[in-house]
């Protein structure tokens, strides 16, 4: 058996474990990387990036046929802008290898920045045996073992089964969702949490005929319902059917439908080609040896403190490894956050907000309280909002729908969240959270010259409603 030691070894080259490894490099840490997979870990590869590959190019389909004047095009989905083109048809081949490159390139600009920063890449599945020690298979000779000072654990998360139904087949989860081989004439979306409904609204965009199922009364449960509510009314616009309030029994014999109980105790069954089970991800706990080490646990999830520190000295653990919320940027501000203690800094991970952004059709992002979230915890606020409907930016790109909401504390105005719902909107979430990290108030971004047009124009116009003065509305 082969052996190595270094100072710092990280399992996992997701976002979380690549950020640390660079940054530990650059501070001089000696940094070796375990991933048995593809750098980028599921958010480069089989998440984030190329599910917003998909939806834009979906979103570009739609679009086109949007604009088409064959017959089989209502006379109401005329564009109004003049524009008249065929009837477009879409290459899903050539879409999948247009994403792959996409993926393909950022992977090896990680493999880059890491090699470019002296970190050791080590490929093979890690299986972990004490809090100093690891083994590495599967990288083509003989198991290494590899000693370290510190041990960073960021294998990230896997997708949700349900018993009812498997993966295998047609039960595909958003791994499968993101390679088609061909686009299913009829999918069953179980599930209508970002994920469902991301992918639902691509695959709709695309030609599918697409029905969604979700346990609860109604889209987005995790979001407030006046954000949930555009998105519901866009995705009736496209023809998604909606069965709200339904559990999942299974397929039919046939295999060829999900059947589905509503609220009433009545069973029907929807016909489907492919079904998408999108109910949620759960750390990545098993196979590699995390019992061993008798972590403190959250339920699935690993016991973190504000260092992400674990129960064990010197054994550190980031991501969705220590469960929600489970999104990239965490990871990666915590990855960064550990490598600066390992090299003697002073940190602990107390952010005042995380955006969380739906790339759904409208888009909403979410930063910081919403006024229910405000009002639970006994703080007395106000909040105001702004629509689309009055913004020359929104108007001019035909997304009047939407709105922006602000959430300040009455007494000092203080900004405590942020949320909106309209096209684009994830591009407002990082306004968002610096106003938030950096204390601002209503009368800050309110005071600030915002540029025009732009969709920005709405967070100051929210500011400034909730001051009692807005300009145009």
């Amino acid at each position: 058996m082969d052996a190595r030691s270094t100072t710092l070894l990280i399992v996992g080259g997701g976002p979380g474990g690549y950020v640390a490894a660079i940054r530990a490099a650059q501070l001089g840490i000696a940094t070796t990387l375990v991933e048995g997979d593809k750098l980028g870990g599921t958010c480069l590869n089989i998440g984030c990036i190329p599910s917003k590959a998909l939806i834009h190019a979906a979103e570009q389909f739609e679009q086109a046929c949007h604009y088409a004047q064959d017959t089989s095009r209502a006379e109401a989905l005329r564009s109004p802008l003049g524009i008249q083109v065929e009837s477009p048809r879409i290459d899903l081949a050539q879409t999948v290898r247009w994403k792959d490159g996409i993926v393909a390139r950022l992977s090896g600009g990680v493999a880059a920045l890491l090699k470019k920063n002296g970190v050791q890449v080590v490929k093979g599945w890690a299986r972990v045996v004490d809090g100093k020690t690891v083994e590495v298979t599967g990288t083509g000779q003989d198991t290494l073992r590899i000693a370290c000072e510190h041990l960073l654990l960021a294998p990230g998360s896997q997708a949700a089964a349900l018993p009812a139904l498997p993966f295998g087949g047609n039960v595909i989860s958003s791994t499968e969702a993101l390679a088609p081989p061909s686009l299913p004439k009829r999918l069953v979306v179980v599930g209508a949490g970002y994920i469902g409904l991301e992918l639902g609204t691509a695959y709709r965009k695309l030609g599918a005929e697409v029905s969604v199922v979700e346990a609860l009364e109604r889209v987005l449960p995790a979001y407030d319902e006046e954000l949930a509510k555009p998105v519901a009314a866009s995705l009736r616009r496209l023809g998604v059917e909606l069965h709200l309030g339904c559990t999942v029994l299974g397929l039919s014999a046939g295999g060829d439908a999900v059947r589905i109980r509503n609220a009433q105790g009545e069973e029907s069954a929807l016909p489907a080609d492919r079904v998408l089970v999108a109910v949620g991800r759960r750390p990545r706990t098993e196979g590699w040896g995390l019992e061993g080490l008798m972590l403190d646990m959250n339920g699935r999830a690993v016991r973190i403190d504000d260092q992400c520190r674990t129960s064990m000295r010197n054994v550190w653990a980031i991501g969705d490894l220590t469960g929600e919320p489970m999104l990239a940027h965490r990871a990666m501000a915590q990855g960064e956050m550990v490598a600066e203690l390992i090299a003697g800094g002073r940190r602990h991970f107390t952010p005042a907000a995380i955006p969380a952004v739906c790339f759904t059709d409208p888009e909403v992002v979410v930063v910081g309280r919403t006024p229910g979230e405000a009002a639970q915890a006994g703080l007395d606020c106000i909040n105001a909002v702004f629509p689309f409907a009055a913004n020359g930016r929104a108007l001019t790109l035909e997304a009047g729908e939407g709105f922006v909401r602000v959430v300040a504390r009455r007494d000092n105005h203080l900004i405590l969240g942020w949320q909106a719902v309209g096209r684009g909107v994830s591009e407002l979430s990082t306004a968002f959270g610096q106003s938030i990290e950096m204390g601002a108030r209503l009368e800050d971004i309110a005071g600030t010259i915002h540029a025009h047009p732009t969709l920005g124009e709405a967070v100051q116009e929210a500011a400034l409603r909730a001051l009692g003065h807005a300009l145009h509305v």
